[in-house]
């Protein structure tokens, strides 16, 4: 398949259960990439600020249980 039309009506023409399959491979591959993604922001610290914000607004008591 190769466009996007293609592959649209491809999913289009799905039994549902095979759709029910595509559908949870779909939602674990968007996970797996998003878990990819993190790791590599953590990696390069890009998230570094973040995390030191966290941690002084936690030290100075400006935090709340959930």
């Amino acid at each position: 398949m190769s466009n996007l039309k293609e592959i649209e009506k491809a999913i289009l023409s799905l039994p549902s259960h095979e759709f029910e399959k595509l559908k949870q491979w779909f939602f674990d591959l968007d996970d797996q990439r998003w878990d990819e993604q993190i790791e590599q922001d953590i990696a390069e610290g890009h998230l570094e600020a973040f995390a030191q914000e966290a941690i002084a607004d936690f030290e100075s008591g400006h935090c709340r249980e959930i």
